[in-house]
């Protein structure tokens, strides 16, 4: 077997295909989380003992010291969508990706892969991307050789975006064009995600740059709800919300994450993000520059949108 490869918050979404991915490269994975409970499933994804679960907490530095013993490489993959309690976006986003980098240049880790975001910015006007932005840099201060990977919305069978709305137009009347479903996205496939940390560890060529991860297409939030709706053969009427009113619904799921344990439907400071669009940078490398053929949209999210159709599986999508 390779290395040893630490993956922080490899049971989230991006970190399930990451470790999958990294085991059928023959890696040996060290699974970092704050419930190894419940995840037991993770240790199937390799031969015996190739896969481990550990608990640590990314705000806690002799967690982290315990999950870094021995590593050769390190993926950090934690993150949130939004602010609730003590998972703050600084807390998670900048001091965690800081208290990890730092610890692992002690242990003498050159290999340093970190997950951000399309947009981060230490000047945005959201606090999601500036967080973003700290934690790249705390990360190539402490490693200068890291690679930093920053996807557009990541999609597959688990993802939170598609099926979030899916979900919602399976209920609901009517779907919120935020804005006016005016800005644009460039979904990247959670496999590609998977494959370009696999790419820069195994590569050394590849590794010390900002890769922006991409799919083939870009499309506006419009035309993704169009995707979904006819996939899933429902009929909610597209709704503009202006930004104003947006903004009202975002402050009402602010209280809602610090109240209660369920995500908000929209936070403030997501409807920040939206006002700016999604996609790779021109000239940005990107999955090409890793060698890898990025999966359009139509390819695969049918595939699991089919859940939330009236008959199910064999019930036809609108045409």
């Amino acid at each position: 077997m390779q290395e040893l490869v630490t993956v922080f918050g490899g049971g989230g979404f991006v970190g399930r295909h990451t470790v999958r991915a990294l085991a059928r490269q023959g890696h040996r994975v060290r699974v970092a989380v704050r419930r190894p409970h419940l995840v037991p499933e993770l240790r199937v994804m390799g031969d015996v003992g190739q896969i481990e679960l550990v608990q640590a907490n990314i705000r806690n530095a002799d967690s982290v010291t315990r999950a870094l013993d021995g590593a050769t490489a390190v993926v950090n993959l934690v993150g949130v969508l939004y602010a609730s309690g003590k998972q703050t976006f600084t807390a998670v986003q900048a001091e965690g990706p800081a208290t990890i980098a730092a610890l692992a240049a002690r242990e003498g880790v050159t290999k340093f892969v970190q997950m951000s975001a399309i947009g981060a910015n230490p000047k945005s006007s959201a606090a999601y991307a500036r967080s973003k932005a700290a934690g790249e840099a705390a990360v190539r201060a402490a490693i200068p050789g890291a690679t930093v990977l920053r996807p557009s919305i990541v999609f597959g069978p688990e993802d939170d975006f598609f099926n979030r709305f899916a979900a919602m137009a399976a209920v609901s009347p009517v779907l919120p064009l935020i804005g006016g479903g005016k800005s644009r996205f460039q979904p990247v496939y959670v496999t590609d995600v998977a494959a370009a940390i696999t790419a820069v560890l195994s590569q050394p060529a590849l590794a010390g740059a900002t890769y922006e991860l991409g799919g083939p297409s870009t499309y506006s939030f419009r035309e993704l709800l169009e995707l979904i709706v006819r996939e899933t053969g429902r009929h909610p009427a597209l709704v503009p919300v202006p930004w104003p009113l947006a903004g009202l619904i975002g402050m009402v799921g602010d209280l809602q994450a610090a109240v209660l344990p369920i995500p908000p439907v929209l936070t403030s400071d997501q409807v920040r993000l939206l006002r700016s669009d999604n996609v790779v940078a021109a000239g940005a490398p990107g999955l090409a520059a890793l060698g890898i053929t990025p999966t359009p949209v139509e390819a695969v999210a049918p595939s699991y949108l089919w859940r939330f159709r009236s008959g199910g599986q064999f019930a036809e999508a609108a045409s």
